[in-house]
């Protein structure tokens, strides 16, 4: 019944700007917290970004500035606008439902993901 599809990914500059979508099924959304995730060449999956239902939000370090999730109940979507962007953002990006928005722990769909990549 869950589904998650993101999309929006691509190739860019450096210093350049994408937006990624998630769209999620199954009565999973508006009552749950959401969150981005990335995993870069080499690399273990890492929380990017999380918002709760009310909007409270959590973001890694790294991203902190540059990157912005938000969300649509109505359009069952979560967003993450990413500027100023660097080559170390290069990954695959995932979204999935979180239990918690500075813990993580994810719950067990994922998606396919869409990939990011920062490169002159």
């Amino acid at each position: 019944q869950v589904q998650l599809v993101e999309s929006g990914g691509g190739l860019v500059q450096p210093g350049g700007s994408l937006r990624l979508s998630c769209a999620a099924s199954g009565g999973i959304f508006s009552d749950n917290a959401m969150a981005w995730y990335r995993q870069g060449p080499g690399k273990q999956r890492e929380l990017v970004a999380a918002i709760t239902s009310g909007g409270n939000t959590n973001y890694a370090d790294s991203v902190k500035g540059r990157f912005t999730i938000s969300r649509d109940n109505a359009k069952n979507t979560v967003y993450l606008q990413m500027n100023s962007l660097k080559p170390e953002d290069t990954a695959v990006y995932y979204c999935n439902r979180v239990r918690n928005i500075y813990f993580g722990r994810p719950y067990d769909t994922w998606g396919q993901g869409t990939q990011v990549t920062v490169s002159s």
